[in-house]
């Protein structure tokens, strides 16, 4: 039956795989894999960093409370006994806590030392001679404690003083009659926590000194822990990044190369690997890019016979309008001139008729792209265009009975295109009904989608040949009908004209059972 055209329909094109957007789901995506295995390591050296200080500052102020309660409770010792027996606790003391221990007089004047009285029982780190790993735990000390900003300490000055003057720690104690902790800093990073307590109720007071290097010793070995364990992580963050670099650039560089061939001209020859075990973005990249290779050697092959079938079609009224010019000089007799005349006039028309139809088939996707839609009421529509091909006369002596069915059929399109496609199906079923037969259109809405069918009273359409009146120049016209009077086109046109407003057309037979071919137009709903 009717006019028939040959582009391949949008259902052959590629696509992406069900449910599969621009958005990945079910894994961890590329950037989210990254990011983790690079922020872990920073992420556990920022916390270590800031619990090391926290655990620091713990074990300083831990400290803090047994120096209070070592002097209150060594003061006590102290008050009430004997000068000998003073000294001699005060040496017991200090080298049972590793302390130094002084005793002032109510005039504060220094009268027992306990380094003095015997063997210093520790003595402060020389930097001078240490080796290079002190020297950058010294370093990174001060790093830790500039980057968790930790709070200046006093750098401790040894005094030798026999006053209790020399001593702010002692000044308070005296003046206030409570005991008193002072934190300190040595050279080597180690803190100095002196504390000073009144001895009795005589106005004496005791002074002790540590070097607690155990804190710093115990803060480096963690930290030391920290840094080993950060190393790890690193490298083992290293290799996971080598591992990601390579699940990225493996599939890119694959995927670059088939591109390239593409790009060259060999896109039959090559295979864009789609990855189908990959959910992430690079596997949506491969399916995408290759679905895009698929629909340009779509696009390609569609191009190709489009343009064989051009040549083809141009080529038959070319051929015998070269035939009734060249006839033209050698024929005498009037009649036969007006004949050979009739048939250049006859093969101009067509071929100016070819290339009007296939310049708008070739417009049609990129017109469309660049349209506004607009809501369109179908039943309206095509009523308007019975009105126009009744005062026309383009029906012929056919009557076109029109009937709707359902809420009112609005669609969202381009007015003047699908104008187009209800002239072509009201074309083609004037030409294949018998003359005075009634055409029949149903305008439908369910809801979801809005069909236009158009029915005729012809021969029909058996069901084998129903997809090929839509490829291009496939034409079957009656016989009735002048020969070249239609491209072959129509149909072909009014399908890419449905297909780009997302719907469908397809030919059919009559639902009522009698003789005749439905071609029935689908759009989705407004």
């Amino acid at each position: 039956m009717a006019e028939p055209s040959g582009s391949n329909t949008a259902d052959d094109a590629p696509q992406l795989s069900s449910g599969e957007t621009l958005s990945t789901t079910g894994r961890f995506s590329l950037t989210a894999r990254i990011l983790l295995v690079n922020m872990l390591p920073l992420l556990l050296l920022g916390g270590g960093l800031f619990y090391l200080d926290s655990y620091r500052t713990q074990l300083i102020n831990e400290r803090f409370k047994l120096a209070r309660i070592e002097a209150q409770i060594t003061a006590e010792a102290l008050a009430g006994a004997s000068r000998e027996r003073q000294e001699a606790l005060l040496v017991q003391i200090g080298k049972e806590q590793g302390m130094r221990l002084r005793m002032f007089d109510a005039e504060g004047r220094l009268w027992a030392d306990s380094f003095e009285l015997d063997e210093p029982s520790f003595t402060f780190d020389d930097i001078s001679d240490d080796t290079w790993d002190q020297r950058f735990a010294r370093w990174l000390d001060r790093t830790v404690d500039t980057i968790v900003a930790a709070e200046p300490v006093t750098d401790y000055v040894p005094r030798e003083a026999k006053t209790a003057d020399a001593w702010p720690e002692l000044v308070r104690a005296r003046e206030q009659g409570v005991s008193q902790v002072t934190l300190y800093d040595w050279a080597d990073g180690t803190p100095v926590i002196t504390a000073a307590a009144p001895v009795g109720l005589n106005g004496a007071t005791l002074l002790t000194v540590r070097n607690a290097v155990d804190i710093t010793a115990t803060v480096r070995a963690a930290r030391t822990t920290l840094v080993t364990a950060v190393l790890l992580i690193l490298f083992a963050s290293a290799m996971l990044s080598l591992y990601l670099a390579r699940t990225i650039v493996t599939p890119l560089r694959e995927l670059a190369t088939a591109a390239v061939k593409v790009r060259q001209g060999r896109e039959r020859g090559v295979e864009v690997p789609r990855l189908p075990d990959r959910s992430d973005e690079i596997g949506l990249l491969a399916r995408a890019v290759s679905d895009m290779t698929a629909a340009l050697r779509h696009r390609i092959d569609a191009v190709d016979s489009f343009a064989a079938d051009v040549a083809h079609e141009i080529k038959n009224p070319l051929a015998s309008l070269r035939s009734a010019i060249e006839s033209l000089p050698k024929v005498n007799d009037e009649e036969t001139r007006r004949e050979l005349e009739m048939i250049a006039i006859h093969d101009v028309r067509r071929i100016d008729r070819l290339v009007t139809e296939i310049s708008d088939a070739s417009r049609i996707d990129s017109e469309m792209s660049r349209a506004t839609r607009e809501r369109i009421d179908m039943a309206e529509l095509v009523r308007s265009i019975i009105g126009s091909r009744e005062h026309r006369a383009e029906n012929q002596d056919h009557r076109i009975e029109l009937k709707t069915h359902g809420p009112p059929p609005v669609v969202l399109g381009v007015g003047a295109r699908l104008e187009r496609v209800i002239e072509n199906l009201l074309d083609n079923a004037v030409s294949f009904s018998p003359p005075e037969a009634p055409i029949e259109v149903l305008v439908e809405n369910d809801g979801a989608c809005v069909s236009v069918t158009v029915c005729d009273s012809g021969p029909g359409i058996p069901e084998e040949s129903r997809e090929k009146v839509f490829h291009r120049f496939h034409s079957v016209r009656p016989e009735q009908e002048d020969f070249g009077n239609h491209s072959g086109l129509g149909l072909a046109i009014a399908r890419a004209i449905a297909e780009a407003h997302d719907g469908s057309l397809v030919a059919e037979a009559r639902s009522d059972g009698a003789q005749g071919a439905c071609i029935r137009l689908r759009l989705p709903a407004a």
